[in-house]
């Protein structure tokens, strides 16, 4: 049996050691447990890394797109409603005295609803769905440094200290997935740097007790304004409200910390005032909050590279996929996890060295061709988030045009129909190709 930091499904390689595997994934978040069990289902012998033990918290809004819905079904996972999901309609955009609610389109290629459901539980699920896939799960090991070939450069696998003890281990693979967050030491030991040219974006979050629990759509305030301030300048951001449906509601606010006034404000000061000025009927008191304000970093915007090199993938934060136009994360984690899964199946399978390296280039190929245009608008929208000014007016226009504001939903959702013959996904699908390259 395993020893308590180490859980693990029936290991399907009993003749390997458990300290090597075909493959090493660093982080059992939502990109690293997709990683794995797609990579496991396979038959690869993989091991999952997490540092910390399940449940653990994650600073997030808990609300999940159709994007993210369709990864969890691909992946086998119950999202009913009986098994612990909240399901939404859509989306409720709120400036002013504007109000406007937008349904999740039905499409073919994703569900038509999203889901709501708390990190701790939300990433525990899948690194459970992992293990139960034949991947081995390690919890409680800290990952320190990469193991690397000094002839080749090449990574080999990475040390860690295991269990609370903190007893030093190595582990060995020929390839090594970076799934560690936006912190993501191995990447960073690796020399894989941030560009400092995208948009880092911020969320703040708390919880509180609220008669609005059930709330079917999730709620995005697109004018956020510090309440106490004299002139009330626009933030470059928005808040949410999103039901949980247990007797709570995730509140919280993402801003860009490359504006200016980022470096003005205290965020988790302004998100409490933000929520004791809405209406009476939220129910946001003081005596209403369930857990203290917490703040992550949004890596955005594919802004660290290379995402492969040298027996190294980045996939999710490490990569920088958080959504420019959204700060969405967990969709596309997840989708950069399969598509690294994918690209390592197909590369473990060439003979010869030189076919491996060839097929495991084409991952950060499939990152480009799936978010180069659609993150390059999302830089665009992140530029009009930097200035206050054409936020509000942008924002203005758009409540007071449902038409123009439902296609720049689709589009800034990323929820478009593929060799669709609508006029809207023609040219949602136009404007991404068109848009600049985020090789530039």
């Amino acid at each position: 049996m395993p020893g308590p930091e180490q859980q693990s499904s029936a290991d399907k390689h009993p003749g390997r050691e458990q300290d090597s595997a075909d493959v090493i994934v660093v982080g059992a978040g939502p990109a690293g447990s997709t990683a794995a069990c797609h990579l496991a289902r396979t038959g690869l012998d993989v091991l999952l890394l997490e540092k910390s033990a399940f449940p653990r918290e994650k600073v997030c809004g808990d609300g999940l797109t159709p994007r993210a819905v369709k990864q969890l079904v691909d992946l086998g996972i119950d999202v009913s409603e009986e098994a612990g999901w909240l399901h939404n309609k859509g989306l409720r955009l709120i400036s002013g005295e504007h109000r406007l609610e937008l349904d999740w389109p039905q499409l073919s290629a994703f569900p038509s609803f999203g889901l709501v459901r708390r990190r701790a539980d939300f990433d525990e699920l899948l690194a459970r769905r992992a293990a139960a896939a034949g991947a081995r799960l390690v919890e409680r090991a800290n990952v320190a440094d990469p193991l690397v070939d000094e002839r080749t450069g090449r990574i080999t696998g990475v040390t860690a200290r295991l269990g609370e003890e903190r007893r030093p281990v190595a582990y060995r693979a020929p390839l090594v997935v970076a799934a560690d967050g936006n912190s993501t030491r191995l990447s960073l030991a690796m020399k894989r740097y941030r560009r400092t040219d995208r948009a880092m974006g911020v969320a703040y979050r708390t919880y509180f007790t609220t008669p609005r629990h059930e709330d079917r759509y999730l709620e995005a305030w697109l004018d956020l304004r510090d309440p106490r301030e004299p002139a009330r300048r626009l933030m470059p951001g928005y808040a949410w409200v999103f039901g949980m449906g247990d007797g709570t509601a995730n509140v919280g606010l993402g801003v860009l910390d490359t504006a200016a006034v980022g470096r003005e404000v205290d965020w988790r000061d302004l998100l409490r005032r933000w929520c004791a000025d809405l209406p009476p009927e939220y129910g946001f008191t003081p005596e209403g909050v369930t857990e203290p304000v917490r703040g992550s970093a949004l890596p955005m915007g594919l802004n660290r590279r290379p995402h492969y090199a040298d027996g190294l993938l980045l996939v999710g934060d490490a990569g920088g996929t958080v959504s420019p136009a959204t700060g969405e994360g967990i969709a596309y984690a997840m989708e950069s996890g399969r598509y690294a899964a994918e690209t390592i199946v197909q590369a473990l399978a060439r003979r010869t060295d030189r076919g491996r390296e060839l097929a495991l280039r084409a991952y950060p190929q499939a990152l480009r061709a799936a978010y180069d245009g659609y993150f390059a608008l999302g830089r665009l929208a992140a530029d009009v988030l930097g200035r206050p000014r054409l936020l509000g007016t942008a924002g203005a226009l758009g409540l007071g045009h449902p038409a123009l504001l439902k296609a720049a939903f689709r589009l800034m959702v990323n929820l478009t129909e593929p060799n669709s013959r609508d006029a809207l996904d023609r040219l949602l699908h136009v404007l991404g190709r068109i848009a600049p390259s985020s090789r530039s």
